[in-house]
């Protein structure tokens, strides 16, 4: 069986390996001894899998593999903050790509991982949208990402275990690829897998409003929202899928998503600081206005430039003023510190190797017609 038609077993969740060892005549329970191989030995080879029998263990390596994302390039920036470029090639594209960056602090360790192949929804800010959009990312590419992250921090001489918050805000829209986010989001939470709690599993969302719901009885993990506007007519600019589902809905869901949680929950809303676009004292008060209600973050993020961006970043004053407001609403409102920016890596600056086959944004921005759009 050649190489490229075996089955990735970075793939499968709990669920998905269980059926696959049923589907080859083996007891499911086989499921978590490789998983905890896998994910959390980071095992890739399957002689060293002790407690499997020699004959699985050949089965396995006929029928199957461990293959993450290919590394291209990796570079570490002035403040520690990693990003690699990562080969996600097919025949029909050989020349994808896509980037994970890992940042350092003091007590924690945040792996930033993509979903898409580029993304399709346009954001005007973000280097990402310039790109086009390719394909979705599978179970394994995503998850991928995180194992090969461990490998590649461990090769590095540092502690795999510095990982320990995943947030999918690189390239791509999560909920535009729900059916293989949700089980590399289970593998996340699994014990015998990584083990995060959901408090540490943020996915980031521009706002496609009934794909929330479905997160939400699927893997309720942390959820943010890029905001970057409080009203209709300024998102409708900034992030085009606004157009579909406008504020009102989008808010009505995060709503939603909190219902019945643990009552110290929270979403986080994610607000781009643009010069002279989103950023005045009026801007501010508009958004203490339409969150009242929502257990609430505001991060906000000075703007990160790239070429032929087409806007500037906020004056220090400007968003601490902007800050200030907020705060004097009672909102948790805090100033992200932009890190990995010598080396592209800071929020919005991700592009990758992309090629755009479709645009497809246009399938995600058809002006509303005044009522909800279905999805």
């Amino acid at each position: 069986m050649s190489s490229q038609a075996k089955i990735n077993l970075l793939d499968f969740d709990l669920q998905g390996l269980r059926g696959f060892f049923e589907s080859i005549g083996e007891k499911p329970f086989r499921a978590v001894q490789l998983m905890k191989w896998i994910h959390q030995q980071g095992v890739a080879e399957f002689d060293i899998m002790s407690n499997l029998s020699k004959d699985l263990r050949n089965r396995l390596s006929e029928l199957t593999e461990i293959r993450p994302p290919r590394v291209v390039q990796s570079q570490v920036s002035r403040d520690g903050t990693r990003k690699w470029l990562l080969s996600v090639e097919t025949p029909q594209a050989p020349a994808n790509g896509i980037e994970m960056v890992f940042i350092p602090e003091d007590h924690r360790g945040t792996l930033c991982i993509s979903s898409q192949v580029g993304c399709s929804l346009d954001c005007s800010f973000c280097a990402t949208a310039r790109q086009g959009f390719n394909r979705n990312l599978s179970t394994g590419e995503i998850i991928g990402q995180v194992w090969l992250a461990r490998r590649l921090l461990a090769e590095a001489g540092l502690d795999p275990a510095a990982i320990t918050n995943i947030v999918l805000m690189g390239m791509g829209e999560p909920l535009l690829n729900f059916n293989n986010v949700v089980p590399a989001l289970r593998l996340m939470l699994d014990d015998n897998a990584y083990g995060l709690s959901k408090r540490r599993v943020t996915l980031s969302t521009a706002g496609v409003v009934p794909v929330i719901d479905k997160l939400r009885q699927e893997s309720d993990v942390s959820l943010a929202i890029s905001l970057h506007a409080p009203n209709d007519e300024l998102r409708d600019q900034l992030v085009p899928l606004n157009r579909k589902f406008p504020l009102a809905e989008l808010l009505d869901a995060c709503r939603r998503y909190l219902e019945g949680s643990q009552a110290r929950r929270r979403i986080t809303f994610e607000y781009v600081m643009l010069k002279g676009v989103n950023d005045s004292p009026e801007h501010a008060r508009q958004l203490a206005k339409i969150l009242q209600g929502i257990p609430s973050k505001i991060n906000l993020i000075p703007f990160n430039p790239f070429h032929n961006a087409g806007y500037v970043r906020s004056a220090d004053a400007d968003i601490e003023r902007f800050g200030e407001i907020l705060l004097q609403q009672g909102y948790v409102a805090t100033i992200r510190k932009t890190r990995g920016e010598d080396i592209d890596a800071a929020c919005g600056q991700l592009v990758g190797q992309v090629q755009d086959r479709s645009r497809r944004h246009l399938k995600f921005v058809e002006p509303r017609p005044g009522a909800h759009t279905a999805f």
